[in-house]
């Protein structure tokens, strides 16, 4: 029965979203309306006491705080200087300036937090320059909405420190499991890159008349995101910081090295400050609704039945997997990725601990789901950033095209950690073995 009483509030959940309802009212409608219309008053009382212990954890701190971090990289003029600095030294691969691409999503990864952040800015930086040098707007377009995705894999992730939240996971674990992944992933990317369009930027200027010297001088421009990372990173497993402080230090060091460039002002901490709420604000009520659905779907008792369920029919963890991949992958065309995390992973993650996969391997195995789905169209995210930041006015089915690709190259990915845990598993452990 509580099977069928979820099935019945997703399929009215997905109609009122096609329906142009907002997710967090559609969310509000089953979750909460629904709970009340079966339970009454006391699971409203319930709810409030779900919302105020979740949304009152010192971890929902990070969230604002690492959004500040990617705004002041942004905004401060850093992410500008990475971007030039690397395309120096990758601008003469087979593909140029697409490698420049990608290699700036992964380090803007390392500070940000955010998928549409990352695509955001890296796009604003990117497209002039490649259009300077006549590079070919699909493939330019691919590497930018598919590369931004990496936001949510590399740590600090936002989605990953959701996650754990909502499936009582270590952070500082999953933030270390993203590591190998997504530097992973980003070669997957650029490998792409090297053998599809190998003949891109062939006309552009050449970057070996430039004196080395120069070149290794720019390399100072790198040390910024790395040093944030690193603090961020070193903090929470040296045990000097929770994954909240290591935020406000990351935000600290940001400071630092925006007035180092001569950038630091009060206008630029209005902005910065402003736009991170606006994101923050977007996150937290998407994730508010969910937490009350996620009380209607437990007093239902959904979770239990549906493992029973899948228990009963004898599923191994590979088959269990490969259907997970298509449900997600269904899923994304019609839902945006953090919608998708939260609504799932009450459910799924109790499903597959069920049948022996680990919590912190599936952190992974979802984000790397909800990369996909950024780049899915007709709603992926970063597929509508991206158009967003053009200035030539272009078909939105240019962005659709050359970020295609990727989606298959993110799937076979996924298949490579099913078959292979240990890529997502080998560094927490290490690092937890040498605690």
């Amino acid at each position: 029965m509580s099977i069928m009483i979820v099935a019945i509030g997703f399929a009215i959940m997905l109609m009122l979203m096609f329906l142009s309802i907002p997710v967090a009212v559609a969310i509000i409608a089953v979750g909460a309306i629904g709970g009340y219309l079966m339970y009454g008053a006391p699971l409203v009382d319930m709810m409030g006491g779900v919302l105020w212990s979740s949304l009152n954890s010192p971890s929902m701190l990070a969230i604002p705080l690492f959004m500040l971090l990617g705004e002041l990289l942004l905004r401060g003029g850093i992410a500008d200087r990475m971007y030039d600095a690397l395309a120096v030294w990758l601008g003469r691969l087979p593909g140029g300036l697409l490698h420049t691409n990608i290699a700036t999503c992964t380090l803007f990864s390392a500070t940000s937090g955010s998928s549409v952040a990352t695509a955001a800015t890296v796009g604003t930086i990117a497209l002039p320059a490649l259009a300077e040098r006549n590079y070919p707007i699909r493939p330019a377009l691919g590497t930018l909405a598919a590369g931004g995705t990496l936001g949510i894999l590399i740590p600090p992730s936002i989605n990953l420190l959701v996650y754990g939240s909502l499936a009582n996971t270590s952070v500082g674990q999953l933030f270390t499991a993203g590591i190998v992944p997504g530097l992973l992933l980003a070669l997957c990317f650029s490998l792409y890159v090297f053998f599809a369009h190998r003949d891109a930027g062939a006309q552009a200027p050449d970057t070996r008349d430039i004196p080395l010297r120069v070149k290794l001088g720019l390399l100072k421009h790198l040390v910024p995101p790395l040093v944030i990372f690193g603090v961020v990173m070193g903090s929470i497993y040296g045990g000097v910081a929770t994954p909240t402080e290591s935020a406000a230090l990351g935000v600290i060091i940001a400071l630092i090295m925006v007035a180092l460039n001569g950038r630091l002002s009060v206008d630029l901490l209005i902005n910065c400050s402003l736009q991170a709420a606006r994101t923050t604000g977007m996150v937290l009520i998407v994730l508010m609704c969910a937490l009350m659905l996620n009380v209607t779907m437990a007093m239902v008792g959904a979770a239990q039945t549906i493992t029973a369920a899948v228990a009963s029919l004898g599923l191994d963890q590979f088959t269990l997997l490969l259907l997970l991949v298509l449900f997600y992958l269904i899923l994304g065309m019609f839902m945006d990725a953090m919608s998708m995390l939260v609504l799932t992973v009450p459910i799924a993650v109790p499903m597959v601990v069920a049948v022996g996969v680990d919590p912190v391997w599936f952190g992974i195995f979802i984000v790397v789901m909800c990369e996909i789905a950024l780049i899915t169209p007709p709603l992926g995210m970063n597929l509508f950033v991206v158009q967003g930041v053009r200035k030539d006015g272009g078909s939105f089915n240019d962005v659709i095209i050359g970020s295609l690709p990727y989606v298959f190259v993110m799937l076979a990915f996924t298949l490579l950690i099913i078959i292979w845990p240990e890529i997502v598993t080998w560094l927490p452990n290490l690092m937890a073995g040498s605690r």
